[in-house]
């Protein structure tokens, strides 16, 4: 799975640079992003500008992710997500448990 990995402080901040996250990569994504926590990343953002196309799978591994990040008290911003994936996100109510941002300059003001 291609992602763009950048620091801004102490933020992690991740692109995804693929048009689906999907079964196909869920599972790898995730394993990244758990590396990530298991080395001290704390504060992360996510950022889908470049996805067209997130299913099931692909918010499994997001709920994992999360979940790995509660007991370090970190915390996860998704971003630059498209209508059909903030509808997704909506309709299954991950919304409510999910910090959604429009853009990456309000996702990092969220720290």
């Amino acid at each position: 799975m291609k992602i763009n990995k950048q620091q801004s402080g102490d933020i992690n901040v991740i692109a995804i640079e693929e048009k689906e996250a999907n079964l196909s990569n869920s599972n790898e994504f995730k394993e990244l992003i758990l590396k990530e926590i298991s080395a001290g990343s704390r504060k992360l953002i996510i950022s889908f500008k470049q996805v067209e196309y997130l299913d099931s799978s692909f918010l499994g591994a997001l709920v994992a992710i999360l979940k790995a990040l509660l007991p370090y008290n970190g915390k996860l911003i998704l971003t630059d997500m498209n209508d059909d994936i903030v509808n997704l996100f909506q309709m299954t109510r991950l919304d409510k448990i999910f910090i959604l941002h429009n853009d990456l300059e309000n996702a990092v003001k969220e720290f």
